[in-house]
């Protein structure tokens, strides 16, 4: 019997986030470039400046019934017809709003992209809004709520974000409104959001995938470059303010096998010098299953099927203030709420006694920086990462920037920039289950002052 030969590895090669083209169209519209060969799924986002704080009181969840409202018909077509034109061309279209504005998000293969783009300029230029789509926009957006509140992570996050800001924070409110806030919500203060916020001059578009043949300018002016609007001074952007004193709130759900955790506070953004340390630190913490968290919670007492600590940015500023969400997140049975709350405690005072070890740092280098590349494989991944850049007023080579940061950065600093995300007594724990069985355990801990709630 032969056997073929073994394959052998061949010579690495360098590999660095790719970076874009930047310009500007007539209208003011920004465009970022990525030309990446052999991607013949084009990846389109458009960054609309168009936040959760610019909705009128009592109108939360407008600038979300607007998002999902863009596809909904045109001046040019109804919503079923740009449908059918989406599918005709093989094409995705979606859009969400957050903190720092909308989103819109087109992918296409290469070969219809001037008639996607066309389409996604429609949406853009001339939505229809008509009153019966966001009726039932709106109505579908009342039926996810009861469903939102029912998800023990949907509930806690809901709660954490009530207690670490202001009442009068827009943050302090869940993204996608209230049952009130969107009961309210018509076609009239949807086209009125619109008018106010989404117009060129503001906006960036990102496209990336495989170019070849492709006049993106000549493509770019007629869809794209056909879309009008006033210009408009940069939105003052408020500051973010939060409390994280040490405190635990329960959100009551008796009967409940389970517990959900959700420990957090806020922290620096991207802009902020720690961040590579920070990413790296709270990796070597909670991001993977080898991490300190899963290796005690985890493998060690079973308390959970895992556990994971992360840093979400919230929102950045051009002047480079900004915050993110740095937050602790699992869910443990009922009775081993208190003792599991106990060992990640544990987990963070050791930390903060003793640091990392440079095992644990290599692994996390490893793992953020080695496989990046593969993480970077669609012209989707790297269209995200662009425009998170833009809404966060990052430069164009931010990301590529990061890895080489990353890589270098030691386990001292990596070891004080956690302990420094997730300070012991500095940290507001939400915990979703059932206060009867948990909240005398939680108590005895002196973790912080506990309230239960309502569930």
């Amino acid at each position: 019997m032969s056997f073929h030969p073994q394959p052998q590895g061949g010579i690495a090669k360098p590999w660095a986030f790719p970076a874009p083209e930047r310009a500007t169209l007539p209208n003011g519209l920004t465009v970022l470039r990525c030309h990446r060969p052999g991607q013949q799924v084009v990846a389109v986002e458009v960054n609309l400046d168009a936040p959760l704080d610019a909705e009128p009181q009592g109108l939360d969840g407008v600038a979300t019934i607007m998002a999902r409202a863009l596809s909904e018909g045109t001046d040019k077509h109804s919503a079923e017809d740009f449908a059918a034109e989406l599918e005709r061309c093989g094409a995705t279209l979606d859009a969400h709003a957050d903190h720092p504005g909308v989103r819109v998000s087109l992918e296409v293969p290469a070969s219809r992209l001037s008639k996607a783009l066309g389409l996604l300029a429609d949406a853009l230029r001339a939505p229809a809004f008509p009153d019966g789509e966001v009726e039932r926009l709106v109505r579908n957006r009342l039926d996810e709520i009861p469903h939102e509140q029912a998800n023990p992570a949907r509930r806690a996050a809901k709660e954490l974000s009530k207690e670490l800001f202001p009442a009068d924070s827009r943050m302090s409110r869940p993204r996608q409104g209230t049952e009130e806030t969107v009961e309210r919500i018509d076609a009239a203060a949807v086209r009125a959001f619109y008018e106010a916020h989404v117009r060129p001059a503001t906006a960036t578009a990102v496209v990336v995938g495989d170019l070849t043949g492709i006049d993106l300018d000549a493509l770019l002016g007629d869809t794209l470059g056909a879309w009008t609007g006033n210009t408009a001074a940069p939105r003052p952007v408020p500051p973010v303010t939060a409390d994280d004193t040490g405190r635990v709130v329960i959100v009551d759900r008796p009967g409940a096998v389970q517990t959900q955790l959700l420990i957090g506070r806020v922290g620096a953004d991207r802009h902020d010098r720690v961040w590579p340390a920070q990413v790296l630190g709270v990796y070597c913490l909670g991001g993977t299953l080898t991490s300190r968290l899963d290796r005690v919670l985890r493998e060690e007492k079973g308390y959970t099927y895992g556990v994971r600590a992360f840093g979400q940015v919230l929102r950045s500023a051009p002047d480079g203030t900004g915050a993110s969400l740095l937050a602790i997140s699992g869910s443990v049975d009922t009775e081993s709420t208190g003792p599991a709350l106990e060992d990640a405690w544990k987990v963070l005072r050791t930390l903060a006694a003793e640091g990392l070890t440079d095992a644990e740092r290599d692994v996390a280098v490893q793992n953020l920086v080695g496989v990046a590349p593969l993480k970077y494989e669609t012209a989707a991944a790297v269209a995200g990462t662009l425009a998170d850049q833009v809404e966060q007023h990052l430069p164009d080579d931010y990301q590529a920037q990061l890895y080489a940061r990353l890589a270098d950065t030691g386990t001292v600093e990596a070891t004080a920039a956690a302990v420094s995300a997730f300070p012991s007594d500095r940290l507001v724990t939400i915990l979703v289950g059932d206060a009867s069985a948990i909240a005398e355990s939680v108590r005895a801990l002196g973790i912080g002052e506990v309230e239960v709630v309502s569930g």
